[in-house]
């Protein structure tokens, strides 16, 4: 059995919740970053729902592929279903990634997509729904605007500049603005 790779672009880049022997910059293609879940458990409840990220079709998106060895795979793995597929909203795939500091390498890594027919699915929301959806919600793992304001600050300091998620901060205010800090180089 050889080492495993997993690609996270949201709260797996700052809280993975595994041991790791690497991580390193990564990008995929054919999927993109997107706060289009709406999040029943974690970051909101079914009356209240929050927003979260997935990992949905089309474009690319930027993250971080963490190396697991092979001795810790299974258990790796078992860790991430239960904490990824709690509602079944993603689908474990695997998928190529390139690892840009590695002369782009490619390697085969698994994540978690968004499936499109579920239930959670929001699709692409308009920014002020967006951003009430994620000032009101709190779940299991807490406040639904920590949520995001700890996803864009790792982003940040990933160098890695999402748009929408820049947006979607300058709807949630001042006060969440000052907790992601300054965007690098201004």
């Amino acid at each position: 059995m050889s080492d495993l790779w997993i690609f996270a672009y949201g709260s797996l880049m700052w809280r993975p919740g595994f041991a790791f022997e690497e991580v390193q910059p990564a990008r995929i293609s054919g999927a993109h970053r997107g706060l289009c879940v709406y999040s029943f458990v974690h970051r909101g409840t079914p009356g209240r729902p929050g927003l979260v990220l997935g990992l949905d079709a089309g474009g690319r998106c930027d993250g971080v592929a963490y190396r697991v060895s092979a001795m810790n795979r299974k258990g790796v793995i078992a860790y991430l279903r239960a904490r990824e597929q709690v509602t079944r909203v993603y689908r474990e795939a695997e998928r190529s990634i390139e690892l840009p500091a590695q002369e782009h390498r490619k390697v085969r890594s698994v994540c978690y997509m968004v499936d499109r027919t579920h239930r959670q699915y929001a699709g692409r929301l308009p920014l002020d729904v967006q951003a009430g959806l994620v000032r009101d919600a709190r779940g299991q793992s807490g406040r639904n605007i920590d949520y995001v304001v700890n996803t864009i600050r790792h982003l940040r300091e990933q160098g890695i500049h999402d748009a929408g998620m820049e947006r979607l901060l300058v709807r949630l205010g001042r006060g969440a603005r000052a907790r992601c800090g300054p965007i690098e180089g201004k």
